[in-house]
């Protein structure tokens, strides 16, 4: 039995690779004879970078940037195993992780270390850049990263905005002469892992800013600010993309990277897979198991367990989904390819007791898996 091992990380807990050796771990002692292969995933999000260059080979680069606070920091960059393309995980510079709860303003948090590594990878000759966009800390639509490849944003009164999406509710004008244009001379994929809009109910502000520390003011505020920066960016480039499909994600990022660059929008999981040759290597196996930290409704707008099932659905290969925690909703999944889903607990337990324990309740649940499918083996 050939049994292909793809989930996305435990965001908090255990990265997709070490949540891939635990399933492995625990499956093997019901299966010992069957054939693993591990291939740890990401949707766009955390997790993204490791994945696409582990997998083809490629290196890892450090560039000092600006983080969310403007803080000097190091953040991560990878070249693939084609020594000709980039990625840019924007998390590493830009990401919510970076700033510790009680520090979180974002109102003033900056996509500036982003544009930065994006600066990094033109200086080394890379003229394909893919840029995973999941698990930022900013709700300035891209702003900053603009900011570092030299545009310039001013009020009514001719003065520079500061860093932040709370700025761009003064925004009146925007200055590319000295923007750095070789960014609209290459090929630029961003793998998105949501589909919101840039504003409104649905958009950046509303969905994600209340996880960034936005208070109900806040939103408000941050979501007329991005309208205003909409308005004005229209204008200038002649583009109005509020209402395409991952504009809003990160912050409004995807608004501002097709704004401000040629870029192509892909589900985040879809280059993931492509890049890993999913679809020819699960032809030949026997069986799917996916994983994530929490499976609920929002599962099925662009994670990667839903992106995997499709993939093997298409070869009537079955599909389990091991996940931290089951939340509203989690049935719908089984509409998309997923055959069955077992959560870590398997007793009343608190939420940091599963984090903290995650690595030894996957395995036990992993194992768990392993018993009923070697039951249904044996059913007549």
């Amino acid at each position: 039995m050939k049994i292909i091992i793809a989930p996305d990380s435990y965001k908090g807990s255990l990265s997709a690779i070490e949540v891939a050796e635990a399933i492995e771990f625990g499956m093997k002692r019901i299966f010992p004879q069957a054939e693993f292969i591990k291939m740890p995933i990401a949707d766009g999000g955390e997790g993204t970078l490791d994945t696409l260059v582990y997998a083809t080979g490629g290196t890892f680069e450090v560039e000092k940037v600006l983080s969310p606070l403007g803080e000097e920091i190091e953040a991560r960059w990878g070249i693939l195993g084609d020594g000709k393309t980039a990625v840019i995980e924007m998390a590493q510079a830009s990401g919510l992780t970076l700033v510790p709860p009680e520090k979180r303003e974002i109102r003033q948090a900056t996509t500036y270390g982003t544009g930065q590594l994006m600066r990094a990878a033109l200086d080394r000759n890379l003229h394909k850049i893919i840029i995973a966009i999941g698990g930022s800390a900013t709700n300035d639509g891209g702003a900053g990263m603009a900011q570092a490849l030299g545009a310039k944003f001013f009020d009514a009164q001719g003065q520079i905005l500061p860093l932040g999406g709370g700025a761009l509710k003064f925004l009146a004008d925007v200055d590319l002469s000295e923007f750095d244009y070789r960014i609209k001379q290459a090929e630029i994929i961003v793998a998105c892992d949501v589909e919101n809009p840039l504003c409104g109910k649905n958009g950046a502000s509303s969905i994600y800013g209340p996880q960034k520390g936005a208070t109900p003011n806040d939103v408000i505020e941050l979501d007329l600010a991005l309208g205003n920066y909409a308005d004005i960016m229209t204008k200038v480039t002649g583009r109005d993309v509020r209402d395409i499909h991952g504009a809003g994600s990160a912050g409004g990022l995807g608004a501002g990277l097709l704004w401000f660059t040629d870029a192509t929008m892909q589900r985040g999981i879809s280059r993931v897979l492509d890049t890993l040759n999913f679809a020819e290597r699960v032809k030949s196996a026997d069986l799917v198991i996916v994983g994530e930290g929490c499976t609920d409704h929002q599962t099925l707008c662009g994670k990667a367990p839903i992106g995997v099932a499709e993939v093997a659905k298409a070869d009537q290969v079955p599909v389990v989904c091991i996940s931290g925690a089951l939340g509203e909703s989690y049935e719908t999944i089984f509409q998309y390819g997923i055959h069955g889903v077992q959560a870590l607990p398997y007793k009343p337990m608190k939420l940091e007791a599963c984090m903290q324990n995650a690595r030894e309740l996957l395995i036990r649940a992993a194992e768990r898996t392993a018993r009923l499918i070697k039951i249904g083996q044996n059913l007549r």
